[in-house]
């Protein structure tokens, strides 16, 4: 009888375990298409701060329930003139300014200011000779419109980010990306595994004074 009841439930298993998989697969795509989202780095506009073949988490949640911060790292959707070719769809870069802000460079040291704020950018690209990389040399004095982003990678000379497209275009709506196209926020580098990182804001945002 013990064995009898023994077979039943072995049986009874493997006839499950088809749905138990469905179920599975069925909660990942669910989690991949709503929650959270791998994305790997194909270039290098964010080094090193975010490195080529780098894999981020995006929480995809995150802009369901409050507005993009100065400061985060963030995926979206490419305006179509960003983009090099169709495979160009998804970007990331790091959030300067929202709607509203004024956005200028430089200050006398050479900083991007939001606000009238100066930003100290300690995860702006070096060279070699620990020169960073900054937005020296290319002046510009925006107002982001509202609901639009301003975004530059942290690798300034390598990005196609709202600082190119500004100074080829001058058309603030060409240079800023519209919020609703967010993806959502990248929160943590987890590959490879010495790079492991979360990837919170900077403190110089916290000091940006309302517009």
């Amino acid at each position: 009888m013990v064995d009898e009841q023994i077979d039943k439930r072995r049986g009874s298993f493997w006839r499950e375990l088809p749905i138990l998989l469905g179920v599975a697969v069925l909660v990942a795509l669910l989690v991949r298409a709503f929650v959270v989202q791998t994305f790997f780095i194909p270039s290098p506009s964010m080094e090193h701060t975010l490195d080529i073949n780098d894999k981020v988490l995006v929480n995809k949640l995150t802009y369901n329930f409050r507005d993009p911060r100065r400061g985060e790292i963030i995926v979206f959707e490419a305006p179509r003139q960003w983009r090099k070719s169709s495979k160009d769809k998804d970007f990331i870069k790091r959030v300067i300014g929202v709607g509203g802000d004024r956005v200028q460079c430089c200050d006398a040291t050479h900083r991007i200011t939001v606000n009238g704020h100066a930003l100290d950018e300690p995860y702006v690209f070096k060279d070699l000779d620990g020169v960073a990389d900054e937005a020296a040399g290319k002046p510009f004095d925006v107002t982001v419109p509202p609901g639009r982003i301003w975004v530059m990678g942290d690798h300034r000379s390598a990005s196609a980010d709202s600082l190119e497209h500004w100074l080829t275009d001058q058309d603030i709506e060409k240079a800023t990306i519209p919020a609703d196209s967010i993806v959502g926020r990248a929160f943590t580098l987890f590959w490879p595994v010495d790079r492991v990182t979360w990837l919170t804001v900077p403190p110089t945002f916290d000091d940006v004074p309302a517009p």
